[in-house]
């Protein structure tokens, strides 16, 4: 083997030494590297301690207490304005109907006083029949008020309370006279008709 073969294969050797005293540097950072993140891990998955859970847990009770405090805070004043909202609706109920009604008494008054210098009755009654009729017109109209009973009509026990009766010529019963008339809002019956009744013979 020559001089020059042996520088060769020495040069060789010390090369692949140098390769594999490299490889295992880097294997040895590698390592280290690993075992610093498998650290950090640790330590990133570390259990609270029991403090610590007692804290939090007391945070969440004291952020619960609150919440139900507010919403029963919320809860009484919701009662409140209900409470107060029915009462104006039952104080206030017959608001609008008061308000129509006062025209009518308006004019009955202005009729009073026109009746002091009066010299003819049937102006006073012109005048008054006037405002029955407009009186009227507004409560049928405008609240849906209805009057009912009439002479010679048939008797109907469910609209007609008959405070006389006697006999006569009659099919059916019937209404002989009606001291007050009845009165219906919408279908509902608020005063039944005072009449009196003939019943058949």
């Amino acid at each position: 083997m020559s001089e020059e073969t042996e520088k060769t294969e020495e040069t060789q050797g010390e090369e692949i030494k140098s390769e594999a005293v490299s490889e295992e540097k880097d294997a040895e950072t590698v390592q280290v590297t690993e075992d610093e993140d498998g650290a950090e891990e640790g330590a990133t998955d570390k259990e609270p301690t029991a403090d610590e859970k007692i804290a939090a847990l007391e945070k969440e009770n004291a952020e619960l207490k609150e919440q139900l405090l507010r919403r029963a805070a919320d809860f009484d004043n919701y009662r409140k304005r209900m409470i107060k909202e029915k009462q104006d609706a039952y104080d206030y109920a017959n608001a609008n109907l008061l308000g129509d009604l006062l025209e009518s008494l308006d004019n009955f008054d202005r009729t009073i006083e026109a009746a002091k210098d009066a010299k003819n009755a049937k102006s006073i009654a012109d005048g008054i029949k006037m405002i029955n009729k407009a009186l009227v017109k507004m409560l049928e109209e405008k609240y849906n008020l209805s009057s009912f009973g009439k002479e010679k009509e048939a008797f109907n026990p469910d609209l007609h309370e008959a405070l006389r009766s006697e006999n006569g010529k009659v099919a059916e019963p019937e209404i002989k006279e009606v001291y007050l008339k009845g009165y219906k809002l919408k279908e509902r019956v608020i005063r039944h008709a005072k009449v009196s009744v003939i019943m058949p013979e």
